[in-house]
């Protein structure tokens, strides 16, 4: 996943590039960069790998050393951006965030023209870069954004800084955000919604659907008004979204609240435990939603040590990892002994970490865990957003049950059924897995359940991880 800021001032815009792009750092965990434009000295930028240091430790020495008036930031899983790229545009620095299927056919289709791409460690192509070499096939940048778009599978979302502003396009089809700040030195365009507030901005507006502005410090210009056609990602407000942060209206924290009423009333007379809580942070709201739904007490009967541990250094010896994730989990054992307990978390995906919270409960004198999920089961890899860099998924959870339970692969038909929570074989599926995880008891909300929680027209969301609808 990524995360982008940029902006554009009458002034100096470093102090509010560095914490705008600051504040997307949970969308991101390995690579970050600043580009700045100033009239006088030109383009600067900065990348650096931030796997072990915060983004703010980072980049301290170019929060005071760069100048400029407009730049854009970025905060990444996988590649280094923004890019600086000098081509018949002129020059210019390019910041995305989304995922593109396809790069393969399109970078063997732009090499026949004798261009030539730098390969990542992993051989893979940059996705900014592919994305920027897309753009300079045509005359200017309006044409040149329209036609990434419209050629990419998967999704695509741009800010490109140029001497003469900073453009801004959301994906084709809205699936990640881009929302507009204002205030009296100039604009903003940020991924979380949040950011620009605590900057003194005020809200300013939303792009829509494939929506195509130039910002400068005088105003905001639309070049390519909205689409109709929306398909947001549900799955944000579910797991990557910052709790301060509103898509399309929505604020996370209320979606998850709504979405723990929902399966505290699904859960009514079925189960009677001690307390509800939430896996810190994502499952939080859902757990204060549940308790005051069902009038169970809320408590946090455990913490996670963060002071020293933001991005902690990670082993490549399995044994120690496993470790160190359960040296961040510390108990608190009055609220734990000997109580029925039912935890909430946002989702499984491969299911390591969820079991070793619940035996780290047991261990601590836990009589029951319960464990409900902020979304359905995970069938699919997201073809749309990298939240997990694996693209098979026979890594999820979900698909190796199907498997041992039906004794091979499956195939589409088969996980259609799986996916159904009217079906026995979802049943199945759900009872194996809270069997695997050692869970006292394990429930799922419904796709159905997840958009009342939004309060979204169910064609204007995507749910394709559920339920593979695109």
């Amino acid at each position: 996943m990524s995360g982008f800021f940029g902006v554009v001032s009458k002034e100096d815009c470093v102090f509010d590039l560095f914490y705008g792009t600051d504040y997307h750092s949970h969308l991101g965990t390995r690579r970050a960069g600043m580009a700045v434009y100033d009239k006088e000295k030109g383009f600067d930028k900065a990348l650096h790998n931030i796997e072990n240091s915060p983004f703010r430790t980072k980049f301290t020495s170019e929060s005071t050393s760069m100048r400029g008036t407009m730049g854009i930031g970025c905060i990444s899983d996988y590649e280094a951006q923004p890019m600086l790229v000098r081509s018949h545009h002129g020059t210019y620095a390019i910041a995305t965030t989304g995922k593109i299927n396809n790069a393969d056919e399109i970078v063997a289709d732009i090499i026949k023209n004798k261009a030539h791409f730098f390969e990542m460690r992993n051989g893979e192509i940059n996705p900014t870069e592919l994305t920027a070499a897309i753009i300079n096939q045509k005359d200017n940048f309006i044409e040149g954004i329209r036609y990434a778009q419209e050629i990419v599978d998967g999704s695509l979302s741009i800010l490109i800084l140029t001497p003469k502003g900073v453009y801004c396009a959301r994906d084709r089809l809205g699936r990640t955000p881009i929302v507009i700040g204002r205030k009296e030195e100039g604009y903003c365009a940020s991924f979380e919604s949040f950011v620009h507030l605590n900057l003194g901005y005020t809200d300013y507006k939303e792009l829509g659907p494939g929506e195509i502005v130039v910002m400068t410090a005088e105003g905001v210009m639309t070049l390519v008004s909205p689409g109709k056609d929306m398909k947001i990602c549900t799955f944000m407000w579910v797991y990557y979204g910052y709790p301060a942060s509103s898509y399309e209206g929505i604020s996370v924290e209320k979606m998850r609240y709504n979405c723990g009423r929902i399966l505290a009333r699904k859960d009514k007379g079925v189960v009677y435990p001690d307390i509800v809580a939430g896996v810190p942070d994502s499952g939080l709201a859902h757990a204060i939603g549940y308790a005051n739904e069902s009038g169970i007490p809320y408590s946090r009967p455990f913490v996670k040590y963060t002071p020293t541990w933001p991005r902690s250094f990670m082993p490549p010896n399995q044994t120690k990892r496993n470790l160190i994730a359960k040296m961040k989990l510390l108990a608190i054992h009055d609220l734990i002994e000997n109580k029925k307990l039912l935890l909430i978390d946002d989702s499984i995906v491969r299911g390591t970490q969820l079991r070793e919270t619940t035996d780290f409960l047991y261990d601590s004198g836990a009589k029951e865990v319960h464990i409900r999920l902020g979304c359905p089961p995970l069938m699919y890899v997201c073809k749309y957003l990298n939240f997990s860099r694996s693209n098979s998924d026979m890594d999820l959870i979900t698909r190796k049950v199907i498997a041992e339970l039906e004794g091979k692969l499956p195939d589409a038909e088969t996980v259609e059924k799986y996916s159904d929570p009217t079906t026995q074989e979802y049943q199945n599926m759900v009872e194996k897995i809270r069997e695997m995880m050692h869970f006292t008891s394990l429930r799922y909300p419904t796709v159905e359940d997840l958009i009342e929680a939004t309060g979204l027209p169910c064609e204007k969301l995507c749910t394709y991880c559920w339920n593979g609808k695109e």
